[in-house]
Formats: structure tokens, C-alpha cells, sequence
């Protein structure tokens, strides 16, 4: 059984790290993720979960990228390297 990010209180670094090639391309997809959330919704603080746990897009945007919900491209696969 996979362990809920939540659970844990601080966002899955560590396991969005295993989907990106650098740090530094996981602020800047991170970045872009929450962009693509503030679309979706009007406060930087949200309502997640069965009991309606606040959380943050920065959180919600690094745990999506650790569950994949959302596929990180870096330039080295679009150009090869």
C-alpha cells in the first residue's frame, strides 16, 4: 500500500526528485504546475481531501508531480543530450 503524501505533513521532495532530472527542474516545474492550477482555482490555499485538509498549490503542484499526475519534459529530452 502506497503512503498518502499528506500524511506526512510537508510536501513529497523526495519523490518528485526521482521524476525530474535536477532540483532546480523541479522549482521550475513546480512553478509552471502551479500556474496551471491557478487557473483551476482562485486562492493559493485550497480544500483537498475526505476531511478538507488546507494545503497550498506549491504543495499540491510538487505532490502531483510525485504521483505523476503530470509529466515533467526537460530540454535535454526534447532536443536529445
Amino acid at each position: 500500500m502506497q503512503k498518502r503524501f499528506e500524511e506526512s505533513g510537508r510536501p513529497p521532495i523526495e519523490e518528485a526528485l526521482k521524476k525530474v532530472s535536477t532540483k532546480y527542474e523541479l522549482v521550475h516545474a513546480a512553478a509552471q504546475r502551479v500556474k496551471q492550477l491557478l487557473k483551476e482555482y482562485d486562492e493559493f490555499i485550497i480544500q483537498e481531501g475526505r476531511k478538507g485538509e488546507l494545503k497550498k498549490l506549491t504543495f499540491k503542484a510538487i505532490e502531483d508531480i510525485a504521483e505523476g499526475k503530470v509529466k515533467v519534459i526537460s530540454l535535454k529530452q526534447l532536443f536529445g543530450g
